[in-house]
């Protein structure tokens, strides 16, 4: 999202239009949901996704046909195998697309591009709103302090602000900031593997180590911020909140039992810790005699990651980024 929207404010401020294409709705099987984005550039260049498949050519040619004319639209595509209207695909379902034109210079949407560019390095939850109604092209930013760049903004504002997009009337909220970061301790192989699988999907990592030599930015270009400390300080450098995200991956047992100590009643959103059976068996054991109850230990989420079979740092990285995706979505059990 970051990359799509900064290549927008970059073709506006270099007078060269754009057509943004939005997914409103979706129903049934679709390849992407509500809020999935694509921009569309002059010459073909297209930067997101809407899912891919004929949907995504059909909509990467209207989106040209529409640059031509400086035009706006609102479509809906269906997915229904041998239905003459439709894209001939086998998924069973259906998509309606906004596509909101741009023009070069536009100085709105470069104010709320740049607005989410700028929202994107701080730490507030902030949302894209679009109205979706074909005859009108508002679009917007909020926060839970209200909305920005919007001159009569939807009554229901607020009840639109979820963890997912949401459609309510003409008004689309898409979720492109999210609070939270995720800190990753230790800066072994693992770490290096999952920064740039987290920062892929969203999520902001710090990396924390207490060596020198592992905390080394250049080890970590897609992290947000790589810090070193002992791990029994780890409160002089950072405060954790019940947005963030907590991941374990120091080099040995005491170090892992460290962290725990210092994190296991901060409140975060989630805390895993990676290791073997015996290894986290042990950690637990420590952590009760140390006074933590069984039920504070529940919380966390070892051993680390969902059950795939990993075995490489790569491997592990995909489950633990699958599993930080899963608890982001809110889904049960996470």
């Amino acid at each position: 999202m970051r990359e799509l929207v900064r290549e927008i404010v970059h073709a506006l401020e270099a007078g060269t239009p754009a057509e943004l294409v939005a997914v409103t709705e979706a129903s049934g099987s679709t390849p992407r949901g509500a809020g999935a984005l694509m921009a569309v550039f002059p010459g073909g260049r297209a930067l997101g996704t809407i899912g891919g498949g004929n949907v995504e050519y059909e909509a990467q040619r209207l989106a040209a046909e529409l640059l031509e004319s400086g035009g706006s639209a609102l479509r809906h595509f269906r997915f229904v195998q041998g239905d003459a209207a439709s894209l001939g695909m086998v998924c069973g379902g259906g998509v309606t697309l906004r596509f909101q034109y741009l023009p070069a210079g536009d100085a709105n949407a470069v104010a709320v591009l740049r607005d989410l560019m700028e929202a994107s390095g701080g730490n507030l939850d902030t949302w894209l709103v679009l109205n979706v109604q074909e005859e009108t092209a508002a679009m917007g930013t909020a926060d839970r302090n209200g909305p920005r760049h919007l001159e009569t903004p939807p009554e229901d504002l607020f009840s639109l602000l979820r963890n997912k997009p949401a459609l309510a009337g003409a008004w689309l909220a898409i979720p492109m900031v999210r609070a939270g970061r995720v800190y990753i301790f230790g800066g072994g192989h693992v770490s290096r593997a999952l920064v740039p699988a987290i920062a892929a999907v969203g999520f902001r990592p710090v990396v924390y180590d207490d060596r020198p030599e592992f905390a080394d930015p250049a080890l970590f270009p897609r992290a947000e911020a790589v810090l070193s400390g002992d791990f029994t300080k780890i409160s002089g450098q950072i405060t954790l909140t019940a947005d963030d995200y907590v991941v374990i991956m120091t080099r040995g047992h005491q170090a892992d039992y460290e962290v725990l100590t210092g994190t296991l009643r901060s409140g975060v959103k989630y805390l895993g810790c990676i290791g073997s059976k015996k290894k986290l068996a042990l950690c637990r054991e420590r952590l009760l005699a140390a006074g933590f109850t069984a039920e504070e230990y529940a919380k966390v989420h070892a051993p680390i990651g969902l059950p795939i079979g990993a075995e490489t740092p790569e491997e592990i990285a995909v489950s633990v980024t699958a599993e930080l995706i899963a608890v982001r979505a809110g889904l049960p059990g996470t």
